[in-house]
């Protein structure tokens, strides 16, 4: 059986990342929002780009997912307006439901124990409902303070452990 390997990203990973991100968000997109918003080669430049500045943060914060040597998910978290928040998390539509999702949501979940974080937010689409269930599968819940805004619902998860 072929492991999925968690890695960090660097900077030869972004043509692959932004790729698959782009093929990831049409799954949830598509025929909700105009085309241009999620696809098209501007649209890839602004998304390689944005992934460019996350892996040149070089703390860790982006991470790889790989089965026999192929990118099949990634992730990146970092602070914004001081609380720990969950910015991407993308699966290989190919890959769905292999596990890539959540070894790379353990991973994250590693790195915010060692960081000593205890809650962690995200927001996710209001019609992506395959990824609202990966989440409320993995702890997520409504965030009761922020419950949306705009298309995108807000959840939050509280770490079920310290630290190790």
């Amino acid at each position: 059986m072929i492991e999925t390997v968690i890695r960090a990203a660097v900077p030869e990973d972004l043509d692959a990342i932004a790729a698959l991100h782009a093929r990831a968000r049409a799954t949830y997109y598509e025929s909700h929002i105009p085309e241009e918003a999620y696809a098209g080669e501007p649209e890839l430049t602004r998304t390689r780009e944005g992934w460019s500045r996350a892996v040149a943060r070089a703390d860790g914060s982006v991470l790889c997912a790989e089965r026999d040597g192929e990118l099949t998910g990634v992730a990146a978290f970092r602070a914004v307006d001081g609380e720990m928040t969950l910015t991407q998390l993308h699966v290989e539509p190919s890959h769905w439901r292999r596990g890539t999702g959540a070894a790379l949501h353990d991973a994250c979940l590693a790195a915010w124990r060692r960081a000593g974080v205890t809650r962690v937010r995200l927001d996710v689409y209001e019609r992506n409902l395959r990824a609202q269930a990966f989440y409320a599968a993995h702890g997520w819940r409504p965030d009761p303070d922020r419950p949306r805004e705009g298309s995108h619902l807000n959840l939050r998860l509280t770490l079920p452990y310290p630290a190790e």
